[in-house]
């Protein structure tokens, strides 16, 4: 009876070790929001959790993509009329009216009328922007007009509300946290080249992230500006290198990167600019900031902001790039 015991529980011991998921490293990439992402994780219990990613994505989408026609943003941007929404949204809209309230303006949600005219929107727009359509668009922007009720959210007629700066790096930090409840603790979320990364990869090395020049065409032998060692943080680049448009008559080259204040695509010697941070919304928003700053204006912004770190590419004026970068992105593993 003792040896019939014995084996007994050694077989239930054997069953139970064998119904033991093993850890291991899963990789979900594919299409989102208008571009690419990739994201590994060590899964815990060997589960793939893409389809619930997936579903992450759509649901961002529903709440604020403006190429959803039912998407809440949709339906606030028809203007002059509260609509309920939800914790998404409002969580990106209070943190977009924080940084524009920072920022004295340089980023601002209610853009979206200044970036269709000048033809990086939804629709295709003409290339002859004249002062006066500049003028007259202006006066559908300003997120001082946003009004906010408890969970609703109203706009004055024409003005368009556009999360296009934010919204992925929002996503990553949320499909983060997600992974997270899961007791992911080694990951690394892209989306669009914003990015995320915490514990080690797949060898056991912390996460090392690539950010290309700042090139209008990709060199495949020479490619990265910098390559880093990402841990527990988040990473942003925002650039005018490969979004833009020129026009056909005077030759003259815009970027997708507008000036909240004048309206106009931001004039100045930047090429592009990396922000680390603790979350990639931020990062996302702040390098967007940068841009329309400038060179020596996104300097002091960085110096007066001590959680950014920053990595600025310019041009010199005369055609030679030169580089900045902050004192504790100089400490990351730059290469």
């Amino acid at each position: 009876m003792k040896r019939f015991t014995s084996l007994l529980f050694i077989t239930l011991f054997a069953i139970s070790c064998s119904q033991v998921k093993e850890s291991k490293y899963i990789e979900n990439i594919g299409r989102a929001q208008g571009t690419t992402y990739q994201i590994k994780y060590e899964s815990p219990e060997g589960k793939d959790l893409g389809d619930d990613i997936e579903a992450i994505f759509k649901r961002i989408d529903l709440s604020m993509s403006t190429y959803v026609p039912t998407s809440l943003i949709t339906t606030v941007n028809k203007g002059d009329t509260l609509v309920h929404v939800d914790t998404l949204f409002l969580d990106v809209l209070d943190r977009s009216l924080e940084i524009a309230e920072e920022t004295k303006g340089d980023f601002d949600p209610t853009i979206g009328p200044l970036v269709s005219l000048w033809g990086f929107g939804f629709e295709e727009i003409r290339q002859d922007v004249s002062p006066d359509m500049v003028s007259n668009t202006l006066q559908r922007t300003g997120y001082q007009n946003i009004e906010v009720k408890d969970d609703s959210v109203r706009i004055p007629a024409g003005f368009q509300v556009d999360f296009n700066a934010i919204a992925q790096g929002y996503t990553v930090d949320y499909i983060a946290e997600y992974l997270e409840g899961f007791n992911v603790e080694n990951y690394m979320v892209e989306v669009g080249g914003e990015v995320k990364a915490k514990g080690v990869n797949e060898t056991g090395e912390i996460w090392k992230i690539g950010v290309d020049k700042p090139s209008e065409e990709i060199d495949t032998e020479s490619r990265f500006q910098f390559i880093l060692a990402l841990n527990n943080k988040a990473l942003a680049t925002s650039g005018n290198y490969r979004k833009f448009w020129v026009d056909d008559e005077t030759g003259a080259r815009y970027s997708h990167t507008i000036d909240p204040k004048t309206g106009y695509p931001a004039k100045n010697s930047l090429l592009s600019v990396s922000i680390i941070t603790e979350s990639a919304m931020d990062a996302d928003a702040y390098a967007t900031v940068c841009m329309v700053k400038g060179v020596e204006e996104c300097k002091e912004f960085l110096k007066s902001k001590d959680e950014l770190e920053g990595y600025l590419v310019y041009d010199d004026g005369f055609g030679i790039w030169q580089t900045y970068a902050t004192e504790g992105f100089d400490t990351v593993d730059v290469k």
